[in-house]
């Protein structure tokens, strides 16, 4: 993978798309078995005397315990930060867990090391940036493309926003782990490169229509993550090393093109802003949380549905689009609908997340209608972002009702 980082870096250095490309400051990533070894050999090498490894009680005991261990045994000291789940056992990267991170680590602390999936590292990155200190990626489960990006996910006040924190120097990936990982993870790491599909579209739209940054590099390096998934979703489905290796390594290239683009518009379209939308509500509630990735996974179905049955459409009318008054949208009605038209079809999408035993509709996650109608109408409001879907909400407003749950 350190190849592949030194190529993009290359391709990124002349790529002439206008936008500002940021550096990789991920020195190494090893993906394998045994790969810890390879961590402690690696922060012996960088100097580091005292680590703390952020974890929750399962990863620390799946990965977390050897991997302290190994640290040990090169004569780095190490801490503990075990976030302590909420009322419903879910470890949330809200603002009670960060500060229990920060409390917990020592101010002696040189790198900090995330053990388990996206929001362990989350607060781990939040913690990172706050602190001016390194941290290590130590993935448990192949279930989101977030460990290699700078974007930290975190719940403030109730509100899901997606703060610029700390990408982390190296990563560590035990195909070992990640096979061990439950299958619904699994599933939900599939579920979040699916979503690509929309997201990408999205992206390219807001770009067309509303000048938003766009780099094609960056989209085609996001593009072949997603075909590679899809083009082995039987192997990803066995859960086997080979197929957990795809599937790690395409999330991993995902969030290095969020890296290299400095924001989450390749990965997180209409479909993230449904997942976020529903996830503060059951927050609200005090519900079980659901895996990130199962959420995604269905509002790409579900999203895919309505751009295909109420915004292509909405495109062919030209009599309603001129009484939308949206710049740039006239002279790109072609491109905007080559790009939609090659979003997937929504049972196509279902059989593929059903092949890894992913969930495919809202009420199978208890989404309800009432919750999917508000999030296709409120959701857009979530991120300033020009979405399909923060469009078909604006035209909404201007003309008869569009969006119909």
């Amino acid at each position: 993978m350190e190849n592949y980082i030194a190529e993009l870096m290359t391709l990124a250095q002349t790529c002439d798309c206008g936008n500002h490309h940021h550096r990789i400051p991920i020195e190494k990533i090893s993906i394998g078995n045994s790969v810890y070894k390879e961590l402690a050999a690696f922060a012996s090498y960088k100097e580091f005397k005292h680590a703390v490894i952020i974890a929750d009680e399962n990863t620390y005991q799946a990965a977390g315990k050897s991997l302290s261990d190994s640290l040990e045994e090169t004569g780095i000291r190490v801490s503990l930060s075990i976030i302590t789940p909420d009322e419903n056992n879910d470890v949330v990267a809200d603002e009670i867990s960060l500060v229990q991170a920060l409390v917990e680590i020592p101010v002696e602390t040189d790198v900090i090391i995330a053990v388990g999936a996206g929001t362990l590292h989350d607060i781990a990155r939040f913690c990172s940036s706050k602190m001016k200190v390194p941290f290590i990626s130590v993935p448990t489960a192949p279930s989101v493309d977030g460990f290699t990006s700078m974007g930290a996910p975190l719940i403030v006040r109730g509100v899901k926003t997606t703060f610029q924190m700390s990408a982390p120097i190296a990563l560590f990936a035990d195909l070992s782990i990640l096979k061990a990982s439950p299958r619904k993870m699994v599933a939900a790491g599939f579920g979040d490169m699916l979503a690509k599909y929309t997201s990408l579209s999205d992206w390219k739209f807001g770009h067309l229509v509303k000048g938003e940054p766009y780099c094609p590099l960056v989209a085609v390096i996001t593009r072949e993550a997603l075909e590679s998934c899809v083009e082995n979703v039987e192997k990803i489905a066995a859960s086997d090393e080979e197929g957990i290796q795809i599937l790690i390594e395409a999330l991993i290239k995902s969030g290095l093109a969020m890296l290299v683009f400095g924001q989450s518009h390749p990965a997180s379209g209409g479909e993230h802003h449904l997942s976020h939308y529903w996830e503060m509500d059951f927050l609200k509630r005090k519900r079980p949380a659901v895996l990130h990735g199962a959420k995604v996974g269905v509002s790409t179905v579900l999203l895919a549905e309505v751009y295909k049955s109420q915004f292509l459409p909405l495109l062919s009318e030209p009599a309603r689009l001129q009484s939308i008054q949206i710049e740039n949208l006239q002279e790109n009605i072609k491109e905007i609908m080559k790009v939609y038209r090659e979003i997937p079809a929504p049972e196509h999408l279902k059989n593929l997340l059903m092949q890894t035993g992913g969930e495919t509709m809202p009420e199978q996650l208890g989404i309800d209608e009432q919750l999917v109608a508000a999030s296709l109408s409120s959701a857009h409001n979530l991120r300033n972002r020009y979405t399909a879907l923060k469009f078909m909400n604006v035209a909404q407003k201007e003309s008869r009702p569009i969006i119909q749950p």
